[in-house]
């Protein structure tokens, strides 16, 4: 079993932790990754956009002139996607995205994306993630004690209010419960930083 350092708020090692293997141990699937993430995007998608066609705009189908004579085009109502207020034309209408991914498949790419990350160092052990008050400069503090500055994702135990409140101003920082985290959030960001409790947390989940 692989091991890790814990640390604290202040960027200082606090002792290490040994992590399940069969949850942080599994190899990189690329294509299962991807399948799982695009599916994720796809049900994000509300799919509601509509739009009349011709048969549906309000008006009538009269003949608005006779067909010759006038000296004007031809025209066999004004409900067509030529005049205003005409219908559209091959009109958006509202459809179901989603795509089914099933149990097994879901949690093989979530064991998958958190191994990797493991392996490319990019998982960063807190002891504990408590902040004295929903400050900005407080959160701020603990992430320039973690020398971090790309996008963090921070994987707690339960929903934090005074951490997420506190991360919410910091571009490219946000918070999650280790209880919804999903594949997209760990392959879209460049450093998870978990505490001790959150990895109990997800190991108890995926653990075979």
């Amino acid at each position: 079993m692989a091991k890790i350092d814990v640390y604290d708020q202040t960027g200082a090692k606090a002792g290490t932790m040994t992590l399940n293997d069969a949850v942080f141990g599994a190899e990189y699937n690329e294509p299962l990754i991807h399948q799982v993430v695009k599916a994720y995007l796809a049900n994000q998608r509300q799919g509601t956009k509509s739009a009349l066609t011709r048969s549906e705009v309000r008006g009538h189908a009269k003949k608005p002139w006779r067909q010759k004579g006038t000296g004007r085009a031809r025209h066999g109502s004004t409900k067509g996607p030529q005049w205003r207020g005409g219908g559209v034309v091959f009109a958006p209408k509202p459809r179901d995205f989603s795509q089914k991914i099933n149990k097994q498949m879901r949690r093989a790419a979530f064991i998958s994306a958190i191994s990797t990350k493991l392996a490319e160092n990019n998982i960063i052990v807190l002891k504990d993630l408590k902040l004295e008050a929903p400050k900005t400069k407080l959160m701020k503090k603990v992430l320039d004690d973690l020398k971090l500055n790309k996008s963090v994702l921070l994987v707690v135990k339960g929903y934090d209010e005074t951490v997420d409140r506190a991360s919410r101003n910091i571009p490219k920082v946000s918070m999650c419960d280790s209880d919804l985290l999903n594949v997209y959030q760990i392959v879209a960001t460049n450093k998870l930083v978990i505490t001790q409790d959150a990895i109990k947390s997800i190991e108890e989940a995926y653990k075979a």
